[in-house]
């Protein structure tokens, strides 16, 4: 009762105001405890991986089975899948004795067609149970009006790749060439539904890695999100740039860009090297492959005739099957740099086979896309040389003499950390199952996720377009 009484009284001998401010003060930080303990208590994992900026939400296209895995039927149930290789000179490229009606057969080893698997990995994981998908930044949903995207299903590498393989001259044709039709097939399938209309397809996406794919409606689809290996295939020079103050190599992209298209990684051809196995390096420089080849690759040409005998350097020409699969195992895994020449194509699977044999890659290519820049920095772990530099006398190998042991041990140290994104493999031999959180697939579809806010405006400025006004194509990407 004496106490009561004098905190009575020294409670009166505080002035009024005080008293307000410290019950309010009291008040207000009781209610916004509660009100914390009870937001963070709602907080399940669950939840949290719902939230939008932790996953893109995919709708797959309905499409026949004959456009996908029954592609892959057809080529496994083929006596000769591939003209363009020897059976008899490469025992490990013979048709594999599956069983009858395999519902997600293999995808092939061919190399031919191997580096271009990225459709059947990504295809396999959104159609991966929902119950092993906790991993996958691509959410599969059922109802296209809640999607971020629509995938189109097509293995159009491999239906270009069985079309040349099997029956190459009528590849540029129309008639007689089933890869067209596929590709007919398909542009008149997407191109009908609500939801390429809603959209004018611009929020679709198909996988085009071989540079050939789908060469026949590319036009049509170009609107389209593109994961392509590069763009290469698809350099159109403006022939009037020269008249409009602008330079005449300037390249004019009207079908692809890196604004609303993706860049993926070939699928690697040798086996990964882990840091903890690299051993010493005796050859400073490597490359196996073809020495001629068309357009940008002349550079490949030239450059061979300027290194074939310098010392330390190897430049071998041979071809990825078993015997030049193993050449290639130990030429990169000895070497401390590997050579990454323009082809055909600005790039090449190579690449991605040095750094998963952590070899250094020098890459001389003026005009190469990679994927996933601005996720990693390539110049941390890889060398690239101006062609024109390039093709100096003495220049390269000078340059790649010139950097410290260090300075290479910590190009690999860094290699080894980032080789696990260029894998597409998920362990199972169908392509069904868990993927590696950390692998390409996923870092595909962050790439993807980045372009939607350029898509979504794409589309609402195509939307309130006049009817009969006519805006030019500006895919136009420095």
């Amino acid at each position: 009762m004496a106490l009561k009484n004098t905190i009575s009284s020294s409670l009166r001998s505080v002035p009024t105001l005080f008293l307000s401010l410290t019950t309010l003060v009291f008040t207000l930080s009781l209610t916004l405890f509660f009100l914390f303990s009870n937001h963070r208590s709602q907080i399940t994992p669950q939840t949290t991986l719902q939230q939008p900026h932790t996953s893109i939400k995919v709708y797959v296209a309905d499409l026949p089975r004959s456009l996908n895995y029954g592609l892959l039927g057809r080529y496994w149930s083929s006596s000769a899948p591939d003209s363009r290789l020897s059976a008899e000179s490469d025992p490990q490229i013979a048709p594999t004795h599956l069983p009858k009606n395999l519902q997600f057969p293999p995808y092939p080893e061919n190399p031919l067609i191997k580096q271009y698997s990225a459709e059947y990995w990504i295809t396999g994981d959104l159609m991966t149970p929902e119950s092993l998908r906790a991993g996958s930044f691509a959410r599969r949903v059922f109802d296209v009006e809640e999607s971020d995207v629509v995938f189109v299903p097509f293995f159009a590498t491999l239906s270009a790749e069985l079309q040349l393989g099997t029956a190459k001259g009528a590849f540029r044709k129309k008639v007689g060439n089933e890869d067209y039709e596929r590709q007919r097939q398909i542009v008149d399938l997407v191109r009908g539904t609500p939801a390429w209309k809603r959209s004018g397809g611009r929020d679709h996406v198909f996988v085009l890695t071989d540079p050939v794919a789908m060469w026949h409606v590319r036009a049509e689809i170009a609107p389209a999100i593109l994961l392509v290996v590069d763009f290469g295939g698809w350099y159109r020079l403006d022939s009037k740039s020269s008249s409009n103050g602008s330079s005449p190599d300037m390249i004019q992209h009207t079908q692809v860009s890196l604004l609303k298209d993706v860049i993926v990684p070939y699928t690697h051809l040798l086996p990964s090297l882990h840091l903890s196995e690299d051993q010493r390096r005796q050859t400073l420089l490597y490359f196996k492959g073809a020495k001629h080849r068309h357009r940008g690759g002349i550079v490949r040409e030239k450059l061979w005739d300027l290194l074939v005998n310098e010392p330390g350097v190897i430049m071998e020409e041979g071809f990825p099957n078993a015997t030049g699969r193993e050449q290639s195992i130990r030429g990169m895994r000895t070497s401390e740099f590997c050579l990454h020449p323009a082809g055909d194509t600005p790039t090449s699977c190579r690449l991605f086979d040095a750094i998963q044999s952590l070899c250094i890659p020098v890459t001389v290519s003026d005009n190469i896309e990679l994927p996933f820049e601005g996720m990693i920095d390539y110049s941390e772990f890889s060398v690239f040389v101006a062609v024109n530099d390039a093709l100096r006398p003495n220049w390269l190998v000078g340059l790649l003499r010139s950097f410290s042991k260090e300075q290479k041990d910590k190009f690999r140290q860094n290699m080894s950390r980032i080789q696990r994104i260029f894998e597409y493999d998920n362990g199972h031999p169908s392509g069904i199952g868990p993927i590696p959180p950390d692998g390409a697939v996923n870092h595909i579809w962050k790439k993807v996720h980045q372009k939607l806010p350029m898509i979504k405006e794409a589309i609402v400025r195509e939307n309130r377009r006049p009817p009969g006004v006519s805006i030019p194509l500006r895919c136009h990407c420095t």
